[in-house]
């Protein structure tokens, strides 16, 4: 398979470059100089000029915070940017596997949120990332939409690798036990969006980390398997305000049956993070 990734530089779009290298893959990496998903034309002419087999779009605004003020610009890029890459993919006759959120959902439940379940997003982040979706179901192209949560992984900012940092630093870490949600490896993540790209399963997939874990819970196991000495105490969401509103319950779990994504649980993802990058190259090669 010939495949495109937009958004190759970042920790998760590096992820999938390697994955798909590992398996045997022909791999054009495209990172946000490469390519500007929020330019209609370029990313048409882009991925014609490519001609791949499918493409991986892991281009995203990531800054939840930021976005509540900044909502026009992370939609650009999550909205518009997300559909203009699958009309350059319908144009190019190939498949486009899009990586969407738990955002898209209002947080409040009780209940796995299931892929039909209603959506109902109370965050820009979230707003923009469910345009996305809209945008890349109109355009035209086979697809598969990927919502996933709690991305953590090797070439990238994220929470697991932030709590290591402070726990080397500090004797004490105070992290929020209120919310819940499915922590997910990009070392997992990675190669079953790739799988999704040689495959031909269409619509909406939930693919995160199996079973569920608070902040508290992530951090503590975290620091326990790095050896770490720092007490991890747990607070509420209330002592720590955000901008933009966490979800208090954003667990994801599939009614798909047979071609659902299933991703091995969360500790094992943690403690393969740890082992990759205690390695001599972390994430392998994007």
């Amino acid at each position: 398979m010939r495949l495109v990734v937009t958004g190759a530089g970042g920790m998760l779009g590096g992820a999938v470059c390697a994955a798909a290298r590992a398996a045997g893959h022909e791999v054009l990496a495209l990172d946000r100089v490469a390519l500007d998903v929020t330019d209609a034309a370029a990313c048409r002419e882009r991925l014609v000029a490519a001609r791949p087999d499918a493409v991986v779009n892991c281009a995203a605004w990531t800054d939840v915070d930021g976005a509540e003020t900044e909502e026009a610009q992370a939609t650009a890029v999550n909205g518009a940017g997300a559909g203009n890459v699958a009309a350059g993919a319908a144009v190019a006759r190939a498949r486009i596997v899009h990586v969407s959120t738990d955002y898209v959902f209002p947080g409040d439940g009780r209940d796995p949120y299931v892929e039909s379940d209603a959506v109902g997003p109370r965050t820009a982040y979230g707003r923009s990332k469910l345009a996305g979706e809209v945008a890349v179901a109109a355009a035209g192209a086979d697809h598969a939409i990927a919502r996933t949560a709690w991305l953590f992984g090797a070439g990238g900012a994220n929470f697991v690798d932030t709590m290591l940092r402070l726990g080397a630093e500090r004797d004490e870490l105070r992290v929020v036990d209120d919310q819940i949600g499915c922590p997910t490896w990009t070392g997992h993540l990675a190669p079953a969006l790739v799988a999704l790209a040689a495959g031909g399963a269409r619509g909406v997939f939930h693919a995160a980390g199996g079973g569920r874990a608070t902040w508290f819970e992530l951090a503590r196991e975290a620091l326990s398997l790095a050896g770490s000495h720092c007490r991890v105490e747990s607070t509420t969401t209330a002592e720590f305000p955000r901008p933009a509103a966490r979800p208090a319950f954003s667990v994801l779990a599939s009614e798909r049956g047979a071609d659902a994504v299933c991703l091995p649980d969360w500790r094992e993802g943690l403690r393969g993070h740890l082992a990759d990058i205690r390695s001599p190259t972390p994430g392998g090669t994007p």
